[in-house]
């Protein structure tokens, strides 16, 4: 068995490899999210882009029948995109705050959890510093008996 300081050092150690492994885990989620952010966004932009030419080549061909048909086309391409955006806005919002919602307390249940688990822990070295100051206690009452 090993000795009692040795344990102690081990256990310190794996409270410093978990304190390691969440940092690292709490960076790990944020760059993931970034890079999924980046790529959506990339998403949405040749999207938009794509939206934008194809508008512009239909744009192109009413401007040839005439400037009130264009002037037309151009109102009606302004106010198919305000409409688009705000239903999108309407409906990403909803979207977000419901999700944001369900996320924030599904987080609080997740600490909560943690906490607990870590007050755990603490108790636990209280009660293991206790142990081995028991121990200690121990071995010099018994060097002191044989010594008598």
């Amino acid at each position: 068995m090993a000795k009692l300081s040795e344990q102690l050092a081990d256990l310190s150690a794996h409270a410093k490899h978990a304190e390691d492994a969440i940092s690292a885990a709490q960076k790990e989620a944020h760059d993931k999210v970034m890079a999924r952010r980046e790529q959506a966004r990339a998403a949405a932009t040749a999207t938009i882009e794509k939206v934008d030419q194809n508008i512009k080549a239909a744009g192109d061909n009413v401007k040839s029948v005439g400037d009130a048909a264009a002037r037309k086309w151009t109102e009606l391409q302004t106010k198919l995109a305000g409409d688009l955006q705000s239903m999108k806005s309407g409906i990403a919002q909803k979207k977000h705050d419901l999700d944001a919602r369900r996320a924030e307390s599904y987080a609080d249940s997740l600490e909560w959890e943690a906490s607990l688990a870590v007050d755990y822990a603490i108790a636990a070295v209280e009660q293991a510093e206790v142990a081995v100051l028991d121990a200690v206690a121990g071995r010099l009452q018994a060097k002191e008996a044989r010594a008598s």
